[in-house]
């Protein structure tokens, strides 16, 4: 079966809706963390407290998902997102009036935590239902491969849009109403999500809930890290790219040169599907690393915005393979009945990196400029291909 074929398969399986449901819910969420830095620093001319209240967003979400992905495995999704959409909605919505009619410190961070911590993580969530979907199926395999590929691109394509559609939003309206359009998205979307049919197969059996079943192994802790350091990917070279084209007085491009990162892993995540199932998970795993190692080196010599556009654009091609291959295997060695909590697990560490390299790269770049800032992008692709080749070693010893 081609690529182009297992994609019709699993568009015809669960139907279009389902498609456009699954990706508009995952939407508000990365939407979430530029609107509330606009929002807050736009609010209070405060730009500290602009990205703190946005780092408070990102870690409470980070640290609530492995447990709502756990909730979510013991009593099925359906109700566990359902709440989590209307609460993570009215969440941010509140927090637009807390930030504009009080504009204390204690107040926004609060808010902006309890909005994070709400927020449920739609994109790991909806991997999950894959399994159930396509189960009894003689292609399952190659199909739930496909369907991993499909998410990792439409994850990277939300992280491309949300914070774009904030922007734009923001410059038409004001951040607040653009938080606003998130958070009232979050609640239609992700409560559509939640009640769409798919749902009922997460619900798990009498044996599987009663079952002893090791909640947290060490090859998932490996998987976590590994997602930890794409994280801190994200994170260092987002706020690296802000200083460059802050240093250019060109601020306002830096969400733009980010977004380019975003497009070549979305085109490279669709491609994964081709790749035949004798290559194995470990084996994308460590080549993808390595090749994000190789390619994030160039972020040191930059020095205008178009050399890093060119160098970001590249970067983007090794970033889904990784993260598919990750999500994969997490999906491939936990017990069916952990799934949900592994995906959210994983979505978490990644959320985690993401805070770790934008505060180290943040303070970097204060004493140094942009390229230090680049340098903890580096640091983090290159622990991930040292870690993922002590994973492929370790598979092949095994075998």
């Amino acid at each position: 079966m081609s690529a182009l074929s297992a994609y019709r398969t699993l568009l015809r399986i669960v139907g279009p809706t389902y498609v456009v449901v699954a990706f508009l819910g995952r939407v508000p969420l990365a939407m979430s963390q530029m609107g509330t830095l606009l929002l807050v620093s736009d609010a209070t001319g405060r730009y500290a407290l602009g990205g703190a209240a946005a780092g408070s967003l990102a870690v409470a979400n980070a640290v609530g998902a492995p447990f709502f992905g756990t909730l979510a495995d013991r009593v099925g999704q359906r109700a566990v997102v359902l709440v989590q959409s209307v609460l993570g909605g009215v969440g941010l919505v509140v927090l637009v009036l807390v930030t504009h009619r009080t504009g204390s410190a204690p107040a926004i961070l609060a808010s902006s935590a309890l909005a994070g911590l709400a927020t449920p993580q739609i994109g790991p969530l909806a991997r999950v239902r894959w399994a159930p979907v396509l189960r009894g199926r003689e292609d399952r395999a190659r199909l739930v491969n496909t369907a991993f590929s499909y998410e990792g691109a439409a994850d990277e394509i939300s992280f491309v849009l949300g914070p774009a559609l904030v922007g734009l939003l923001a410059v038409l309206v004001s951040p607040g109403e653009a938080l606003v359009v998130a958070g009232v998205v979050l609640m239609g979307f992700g409560s559509w999500f939640a009640l769409h049919p798919t749902a009922r197969l997460t619900e798990p059996t009498e044996h599987e809930s009663s079952s002893p079943v090791p909640v947290v192994t060490g090859a998932l802790v490996v998987l976590a890290v590994a997602q930890l350091f794409i994280g801190m990917l994200f994170g260092a070279t987002q706020t690296g790219s802000t200083v460059l084209a802050t240093d250019e007085g060109r601020a306002g491009v830096a969400g733009l040169i980010h977004a380019t990162l975003g497009i070549g892993s979305a085109t490279a995540g669709l491609a994964v599907a081709a790749l035949p199932a004798r290559i194995s998970y470990e084996l994308r795993m460590v080549v993808s690393a390595v090749l994000l190692f190789a390619l994030a080196l160039p972020l040191l010599l930059v020095d205008s915005i178009g050399s890093l556009v060119a160098v970001i654009a590249v970067l983007g091609f090794a970033v889904a393979p990784y993260m598919i291959g990750n999500f994969a295997m997490a999906g491939r060695d936990v017990h069916p009945s952990r799934v949900g909590m592994a995906m959210t697990l994983l979505a978490g560490a990644t959320g985690t990196g993401y805070a770790l390299g934008s505060s180290l790269a943040g303070r970097l770049a204060d004493a140094g400029g942009y390229t230090p800032a680049f340098g903890v992008t580096v640091a983090a692709t290159g622990a991930a291909a040292g870690l993922s080749l002590v994973v492929w070693l370790s598979s092949r010893s095994r075998a």
